[in-house]
């Protein structure tokens, strides 16, 4: 893995998740939408390109892709529209997914969150359900897609900071009120992690913070 793309390199995973790749002796770039936000993308050692995934169609964005090896999807509309949650979440994921497969893409991660699906359990009313519900359109697209995927799905987000040990255990097993704290530094590591293990490909990775070291968590 050489070249890899990060869409929503401004964000705070991305931000996280820049440098590893770049130490790893990765070529990232990091699409982001505002370009005041290029200093602090390039500080992380990725390439800031500037480019609205939102309103872009496939064609536009198989040309941004074209040559990348692997796309991160670490993007999301934060919430509050859901007209918009919708766009970002779920059309342009999917745009981005079908460009992928049409550039050549060898592999793509999608940054999805813990108990994603269509049996997601949020009522409607709730202004989460949005959210809720692009992620879950997203995800099904994706694994029934022609691309390489893995999707990482970890709890509720904090600016903890990184342990690289992690709680492998599927959302269908856990207790309902045990914590679902995820540290975003955590879910960089195992962003990182799953681009070097091929046998990542094709799961779906359900994690929060644990006890189990994360290379360990992601063996079969």
């Amino acid at each position: 893995m050489k070249k890899v793309l990060i869409i929503g390199g401004h964000g705070k995973i991305a931000l996280l998740l820049a440098p590893l790749l770049t130490a790893a002796g990765m070529e990232v770039t990091s699409v982001i939408r505002n370009a005041a936000q290029s200093d602090a993308v390039a500080a992380t050692g990725a390439v800031p390109v500037v480019h609205d995934v939102e309103s872009s169609s496939v064609a536009e964005l198989t040309e941004l892709f074209a040559g990348q090896d692997a796309l991160i999807w670490s993007a999301g509309a934060g919430g509050g529209d859901p007209a918009r949650t919708f766009a970002v979440d779920r059309d342009a994921a999917i745009r981005s997914m079908d460009a992928a497969a049409a550039a050549g893409v060898g592999r793509y991660v999608m940054v999805s969150y813990l108990g994603a699906g269509p049996d997601h359990g949020v009522p409607e009313g709730d202004s989460f359900f949005a959210y809720a519900e692009a992620k879950a359109a997203a995800d099904a697209h994706l694994r029934v897609g022609a691309l390489p995927w893995t999707i990482l799905a970890p709890g509720a987000l904090t600016q903890d900071p990184a342990t690289a040990q992690v709680d492998p255990t599927p959302a269908a097993e856990r207790d309902p009120k045990a914590p679902r704290n995820t540290s975003r530094a955590n879910v960089a590591l195992v962003a990182a992690a799953v681009l070097q293990r091929a046998e990542t490909t094709g799961r779906t990775i359900e994690f929060t913070d644990g006890t189990v070291p994360v290379e360990e968590a992601l063996t079969p």
